[in-house]
């Protein structure tokens, strides 16, 4: 593959060699458009001096755009706008921050196969997305740290691992929900609410993808990789649901630790400078997570999104490791039971009192 066939014909002179080399490298190409009077970044090489943007794309600027800004639908003029079906539930800046690492020590058999089986899939995607421990790393107190002289996990490299995670972040609660809605329809019985959470969560983890391709769209070779991805861990998922659902949520949950790990590791790189573009006071984050997050003004930079969605997963880790604390023919769902005892602390829908390894049956049941 050529540098010509690989770069849009808008590349201009001040892109190096090494850039349309790695953008060559991951099948994309890089287009540049220019930007409206207000100063933004919103793309991973945008010029320091905000004049021209650029993307990693193999779709043409026309068909980007459209694509890009989500237009009003030509043919239902009487539709102002499609709101979410599932609005998110409104989050404190404190309760955010104080979202913690943590990790739930695999006690039974089916705990230390979902533990295996999520290493493999976390080798995997450090293997697909280049990521590696060595460039930095993030302990239980949270505290970044990163050896001098070990190469830089920058702001596109990030956004590759982003898309890749959450383009397969939404199928486990997917197949959880439809198997669950199937399984109801047989037997003639109600689900206990388990449903309606699960379909939540895919959902949830749909729009954190489509926030992050606002900002950079993979190019070809990225969404054949994204493409086999999700076909190996749907039927995957599939399977395993129909044999033991009870692994199935602690895998997920498992999952849900390495996610909650990455997104804080991400925030303290902005909060040390290392990922210069997204510390950016200028940087402008999309409508789309504004809409969706109810984000206040004053509090849209890059950082303050990244603590929304290290808030989202940290709620996915907390539900499924408890779902799999339950039975689960019989248990109701302890995120949407009303409880004897207000008073005293329970599961909800929001991160009033989260627990990062879930909570235990007796606890809620």
């Amino acid at each position: 593959m050529t540098v010509a066939t690989t770069t849009s014909v808008a590349l201009t002179s001040r892109v190096t060699s090494a850039k349309v080399a790695q953008a060559a490298a991951l099948g994309l190409r890089l287009t540049h458009k220019p930007l409206s009077s207000a100063p933004r970044v919103s793309c991973l090489l945008a010029r320091r001096d905000l004049g021209e943007r650029r993307q990693f794309s193999t779709t043409r600027p026309t068909q980007l755009k459209a694509k890009q800004w989500f237009p009003p639908p030509e043919h239902a003029p009487k539709i102002e706008y499609a709101g979410p079906a599932w609005p998110h539930p409104v989050y404190t800046e404190e309760q955010m921050k104080n979202i913690k690492i943590a990790h739930r020590d695999a006690k039974t058999w089916q705990d230390k196969w979902a533990l295996g089986f999520m290493r493999i899939a976390r080798w995997g995607m450090d293997l697909v997305t280049g990521y590696s421990e060595k460039t930095g790393r993030v302990d239980e107190n949270g505290v970044y740290s990163r050896p001098k002289g070990w190469r830089v996990m920058d702001e596109r490299k990030w956004l590759i691992r982003i898309v890749f995670l959450e383009s397969i972040a939404g199928v486990p609660g997917m197949v959880g929900g439809m198997l669950r809605h199937l399984h109801s329809l047989r037997r003639l019985k109600r689900d206990n609410g388990w449903i309606e959470t699960l379909l939540e969560e895919a959902y949830n983890e749909r729009m954190h993808l489509l926030t992050f391709l606002k900002l950079a769209e993979p190019g070809w070779f990225m969404k054949v990789i994204i493409l086999g991805a999700q076909g190996v861990f749907f039927n995957g998922m599939f399977l395993s649901y129909l044999i033991s659902p009870r692994t199935c949520h602690r895998f997920v949950g498992y999952l849900e630790e390495e996610a909650v790990y990455t997104y804080s590791r991400i925030i303290k790189e902005i909060e040390s400078g290392s990922l210069p573009k997204w510390a950016d006071p200028k940087f402008q984050i999309p409508d789309i997570a504004v809409n969706y997050w109810k984000i206040p003004e004053g509090k849209r930079t890059m950082r303050d999104l990244m603590l929304y969605v290290r808030a989202d997963e940290a709620k996915h880790r907390e539900v499924n490791h408890t779902l799999g604390n339950l039975e689960q023919d019989a248990d109701p769902n302890p995120f949407i039971s009303k409880y004897k005892d207000p008073a005293k602390p329970h599961p909800g829908k929001g991160i009033d009192h989260i627990k990062p390894t879930g909570w235990e049956r007796e606890d809620v049941i």
